[in-house]
């Protein structure tokens, strides 16, 4: 395994140990590839995805434009559901780029974090 992969995971091990979500307050997992974007709502209670979003479908626009839909999109589907807060799971990756794009879109559109 390469250096950078192996930091990241044991970064999202010290991360998950401090994060958990229920059914009231879930957790907002966000995964970052090289070509897409992934969040996911998860009951950790009944460890169970309760509503998920990611930028597969779309094909226009840069990475963080699309990161940016992909957060107003998780929202959308979060509110569906009936859930307004959540904990945020960075995952190991760095706060910066997508991912800020991604927790600032769904900050914007009304989830509590």
């Amino acid at each position: 395994m390469n250096k950078k992969l192996e930091k990241r995971l044991r970064l999202k091990k010290k991360i998950r140990t401090k994060i958990f979500g229920t059914s009231e307050c879930p957790r907002l997992s966000v995964f970052r590839s090289n070509n897409y974007i992934y969040a996911q709502m998860i009951d950790d209670s009944k460890s169970i995805t309760v509503a998920s979003a990611s930028d597969m479908d779309v094909k226009t626009g840069t990475k963080t434009e699309r990161s940016v839909l992909t957060g107003t999109n998780i929202t959308k589907a979060s509110n569906a559901k009936g859930i307004k807060s959540c904990v945020f799971d960075r995952n190991g990756f760095k706060y910066t780029g997508r991912i800020k794009a991604l927790a600032d879109s769904a900050r914007a559109s009304g989830l509590k974090f």
